[in-house]
């Protein structure tokens, strides 16, 4: 029987106190392993362009370059690489900075470690470890940080002309925040035909993640506070 590699996680923190916590935590699991650790963002670049991690456990408040930039430039050159942003306030502007540079999602630096690990396993997997509803309460907190132009209709078509009418509903409600489940029984669906409409949506779009199709549909001026 072939077993599946384990999860390679690099942490990204410049107290090295914490990560010798977390790494602790994660390597206690057996489909867990920490392939490199940084102490800033610059490192952190370095380190993932090399090793190429499956998740990265990013803090945001860091010297030479912070978290949220690291975020951008390690997810653009690998789209793979699935971000965690790790804050010490929820809901606070850094988080919502790691998620608009592409995060898949943050946690509190408290966070108690069966969270932490399920997070890792959900992000590794395709998911995101904050909920669509979390994201648009962040954008209602914090929408003026996003680009000031107001996308025309004819914009927003434009973008969202590659979906079906169908697969545009679920666009929609999936930026209401809502669930595979609340998907399902809105719109009559079972849970594994909502799954393929939400994959399919996001390969179309080309986002990584839920929390991605919320923050677009937010920018296309189709939900707003």
């Amino acid at each position: 029987m072939t077993s599946t590699p384990p999860i390679r996680v690099m942490l990204v923190d410049d107290q090295a106190l914490l990560r010798v916590g977390f790494r602790m935590v994660l390597e206690a699991e057996d489909d867990l392993t920490v392939v490199a650790e940084a102490g800033h963002g610059a490192e952190a670049v370095a380190l993932a362009a090399r090793e190429r991690p499956d998740v990265v456990l990013m803090d945001v408040r860091m010297p030479r370059m912070d978290g949220i930039e690291a975020t951008g430039v390690i997810t653009s050159a690998n789209p793979d690489t699935r971000v965690i942003i790790l804050t010490t306030f929820d809901l606070d502007e850094y988080a919502f900075g790691g998620l608009r540079a592409g995060a898949s999602g943050f946690l509190l630096k408290n966070t108690e470690p069966g969270e932490l690990i399920a997070a890792i396993r959900s992000v590794a997997s395709g998911e995101a470890s904050v909920s669509p509803r979390v994201t648009r309460r962040m954008l209602e907190l914090f929408g003026s940080k996003l680009p000031a132009e107001n996308p025309s209709d004819d914009a927003a078509a434009a973008r969202l002309c590659v979906l079906t009418t169908r697969e545009r509903e679920v666009f929609l409600a999936i930026a209401e925040g809502l669930s595979n489940p609340e998907l399902g029984v809105r719109y009559s669906l079972s849970e594994s035909t909502v799954k393929t409409h939400v994959g399919k949506i996001l390969q179309k779009l080309g986002l990584r993640d839920r929390v991605q199709a919320v923050i677009l549909a937010y920018e296309l001026g189709l939900v707003g506070e």
